[in-house]
């Protein structure tokens, strides 16, 4: 099968404190929130030797739009984030929140 059209997007994968892997969207800052839909959404810096240092995450909903480009981008456009990197595979808020507490490396009660 061949598959023709836009080039793939870029992916990659972050690990939570779980050791669970979450494969990843690799998106511009400058890319539209509101084309994220529902996610959870890295924001990313990376260094000289282009490794990735993990900024903030956070997780979108319905309308991702507002929240992201009200406070959360700003900041972590100031922080220095050149990427988003989506995880679009999180069913539901609750599993986005959960995604969110482990990559923070948060403990969460069962």
């Amino acid at each position: 099968m061949n598959l023709r059209g836009a080039p793939g997007l870029p992916l990659s994968a972050w690990r939570g404190r779980s050791g669970r892997r979450y494969v990843v969207g690799i998106h511009g800052v400058e890319d539209d929130p509101a084309e994220l839909g529902e996610a959870v959404v890295i924001a990313v810096r990376r260094d000289g030797a282009g490794v990735a240092e993990l900024l903030d995450v956070t997780a979108a909903g319905e309308s991702p739009r507002e929240r992201l480009q009200r406070g959360w981008m700003t900041r972590a456009r100031a922080r220095g984030a050149t990427e988003m990197h989506v995880h679009r595979l999180a069913e539901g808020e609750a599993e986005r929140r959960a995604v969110v507490a482990d990559l923070r490396g948060e403990v969460r009660a069962q």
